[in-house]
């Protein structure tokens, strides 16, 4: 399965649209034959027992079970059990689109394959069931203002499905710890920060928290804190007259032609030419 991390990576560069949603309940006995998926589909399922057969594989239907289903896809279903077999389900279209260096990046579904696809198991059933029900009912609701909730909250359950898989890799105490270091992180990137400081605040050896902190974030800690420096200095960049040199020191850099070397190893293009482009003070530098 793709890491938790590269799933958001590729979800954050789609832009989706919802086209059907639904909770169907199918009875004891029912079964459907062999038939070829034309949509992208979101399945989870909530109550009962069945068989889902996947290009020839068998997998068990049943509550916390989440199928990805992708065009192309062969697919047959029985109910196994005495009781109805019940899930929800989100039929959507997407084409990627992203921003890379200034240029505006888009490709169509048929260019860019789904980044998860086929059977998992979500650990905490109770929440991805409640978005499921209320994107659900949001379904049913007309208008501009609701399409956005549809959108958005589709969005919130994606990424908190990535979040269940990425509890299921790191699981107990060191979440929190991981997380404890992110956060103080976010609030110091500006100090004088090792791996030995991140380390003793998560309480771990500094070769274990660094594999930790790569499974968590995609990152090694020093990477990460690298990114919230980099962004911070554009966000500076974009929103202040600030010199150069004072933006090194805001975002934690002493040595201003330091900085400016891991700016363009990061942006692509120098803080100069970032701020020309960015910010509407550019002429008055």
């Amino acid at each position: 399965m793709l890491k938790p991390v590269g799933m958001i990576a590729q979800l954050n560069q789609l832009v989706f649209s919802i086209d059907l949603v639904g909770n169907p309940v199918y009875e004891s006995g029912w079964y459907k034959p062999q038939r070829k998926q034309k949509f992208y589909t979101l399945w989870l399922f909530s109550k009962g027992k069945g068989e889902i057969i996947i290009d020839g594989k068998s997998y068990i239907a049943e509550p916390g079970k989440l199928f990805v289903i992708v065009p192309g896809m062969i697919i047959e279903r029985r109910v196994i059990s005495d009781q109805p077999l019940e899930h929800y389900f989100v039929r959507f279209s997407y084409v990627q689109m992203y921003k890379e260096k200034g240029n505006w990046i888009s490709r169509s579904s048929d260019e860019v394959p789904f980044p998860i696809q086929g059977s998992y198991t979500i650990q905490n059933v109770p929440h991805i069931l409640q978005m499921f029900e209320q994107l659900y009912h949001l379904w049913k609701r007309k208008g501009h203002m609701a399409s956005m909730r549809k959108t958005i909250l589709f969005l919130d359950l994606w990424l908190d499905i990535a979040r269940d898989f990425r509890a299921q890799k790191v699981a107990g105490n060191t979440t929190a710890a991981i997380d404890m270091t992110i956060d103080y992180m976010v609030n110091h990137f500006s100090g004088c920060l090792s791996l030995e400081d991140l380390s003793s605040i998560a309480g771990i050896s500094k070769s274990h928290y660094s594999r930790l902190f790569k499974k968590y974030t995609g990152y090694s800690p020093i990477e990460y804190l690298t990114q919230l420096r980099i962004g911070r200095a554009k966000e500076l960049f974009s929103l202040s007259d600030y010199k150069l040199k004072e933006i090194a020191n805001a975002v934690g850099y002493k040595d201003e032609f330091y900085f400016s070397r891991i700016f363009k190893k990061h942006v692509g293009i120098s803080p100069s030419e970032f701020s020309n482009t960015n910010t509407p003070f550019a002429e008055n530098k």
